[in-house]
């Protein structure tokens, strides 16, 4: 007898499954286990390893971007310090002045007092400009009028904290030493004071200064005054010969008028030992005022009432003061701020804020009279 087979109908899918089907585990397993994670089937070191690895990439993109912003804003710093623009608070005992010859004779200048009265009131409008030196100082190359207003005002107060400090600008060191003069002379250029013999010095010093390469002065006026026209620089060269033959002598060299100056000038070259016999009859008269050094000046040209007829007979000069002490100084407090006043043999000097040329002439002729009525 046959046996008949039985069949079993199996319905199977359409498409192969994704993975395991539910409820199915390999052979010999109990239970389906999922599949572990990639990092879980790594060790504890090689995972470390890894975190290691990125978190090293990453701080190396940090300091790259760090190091690129830094060398960003070191040029950006260098930039402004060369412009100038890098502005600190300076001691003044920090600055020197050496390396600039100035334009300015030593000695008094009248108008720094209205220059002291205008920081004193409303401060500081324009910073100086320095330049490091080494070793915590700095050396000064713009704006000598503006640190002597400081240095007077921590004279005349004593307060450090006020004074003695001065806002400046802080210079890259590299600039050429004929820039620095050439700035020097422009700032000052706009100044309606500087005179004719100012300048003429400056040519004299900066053809003299052994770091320049120029040494004739009248090729120096042509390297110091290129923003001046020509007559202006002929003029400067006239004057060159007046400040070499006389500037020693002479007490108040800015004040001698274009005119006045263009005529010494020529007649130094004309008239030989002309300038020793300047030299002859203003020698030893400090007591001199503005008025009594240019009336000597213009009567050796011709152009005074008594013209000098020639330089062997100068005319004679005051007897001179008997010896006494070489200088007094004391301030009093005003209204207006305070009053240097500076006693020395032959001269009593008061400087103060204030307009005297404004007073009434009779009244403030009083006042002297009886202030040295009081001195007798």
């Amino acid at each position: 007898m046959t046996r008949k087979r039985r069949m079993f109908d199996i319905e199977m899918p359409d498409e192969p499954a994704a993975g395991p089907a539910a409820g199915t585990f390999p052979a010999g397993k109990g239970d389906a286990q999922p599949e572990p994670a990639r990092d879980q089937r790594r060790g504890p070191m090689a995972t470390a390893i890894s975190e290691t690895a990125e978190s090293s990439r990453e701080r190396a993109r940090l300091e790259a971007e760090i190091r690129a912003e830094n060398d960003a804003l070191a040029q950006e710093h260098v930039r402004l310090k060369r412009a100038g623009l890098i502005t600190d608070l300076i001691a003044l005992d920090a600055i020197d002045t050496q390396k600039l010859i100035r334009d300015r004779k030593p000695g008094a200048d009248y108008e720094l007092a209205e220059l002291v009265a205008s920081i004193r009131e409303i401060g500081l409008s324009n910073p100086i400009r320095v330049e490091p030196a080494g070793e915590g100082r700095y050396e000064l190359i713009q704006g000598w009028r503006r640190l002597s207003a400081y240095r007077a005002l921590l004279e005349e107060t004593g307060d450090a904290e006020a004074w003695g400090r001065i806002p400046a600008g802080i210079a890259a060191r590299g600039d050429e030493l004929e820039q620095l003069y050439r700035r020097m002379v422009d700032e000052n250029l706009v100044r309606k004071d500087i005179s004719f013999a100012e300048m003429a010095q400056l040519a004299l010093h900066y053809a003299m200064d052994p770091m320049t390469e120029e040494n004739d002065p009248e090729k120096a006026v042509a390297i110091l005054f290129k923003s001046a026209g020509y007559q202006k620089r002929s003029y400067i060269r006239s004057f060159i010969r007046l400040v070499e033959g006389l500037g020693e002598t002479l007490l108040y060299a800015a004040e001698v008028p274009r005119a006045l100056g263009l005529a010494l000038s020529s007649k130094l070259d004309e008239v030989p030992g002309l300038a020793a016999a300047i030299r002859a009859e203003l020698k030893d008269w400090d007591t001199r005022s503005i008025k009594d050094e240019l009336d000597v000046l213009r009567r050796f040209v011709g152009q005074g009432a008594d013209e000098v007829l020639a330089p062997e007979t100068p005319a004679a000069k005051p007897a001179p003061l008997p010896a006494g002490k070489a200088r007094t100084t004391f301030q009093i407090q005003r209204p207006q701020g305070s009053a240097k006043c500076t006693a020395a043999n032959g001269r009593l000097e008061i400087r103060l804020a204030r307009d005297f040329s404004a007073l009434d002439r009779r009244r403030l002729e009083a006042a002297v009279r009886q202030m040295l009525d009081n001195l007798e």
